[in-house]
């Protein structure tokens, strides 16, 4: 891999790249534009409202997460 990307990833450093969201999380619609700019900032042309998505980080596993156990649909509690 070539670019700042790679090099930011083998240096450590988040590149500021972020995953396009696929829909409005408030009407449902996919025509959704960047806003502002910094990353992470989108507009949906539909309902013309405006949000922003970050990584807020790894949760740690536990109930209900990977490697733990849920209380829904597993064995029962000792």
């Amino acid at each position: 891999m070539t670019g700042d990307g790679a090099q930011a990833r083998s240096s450590g450093q988040h590149s500021g790249d972020r995953q396009v969201p696929f829909y409005c999380p408030y009407c449902g619609e996919e025509d959704l534009r960047p806003a502002g700019p910094t990353g992470g900032s989108w507009r949906c042309t539909a309902c013309a409202r405006a949000f922003g998505l970050r990584f807020a980080g790894l949760a740690p596993a536990g109930p209900g997460g990977p490697g733990g156990t849920s209380q829904e649909g597993g064995a029962p509690p000792p």
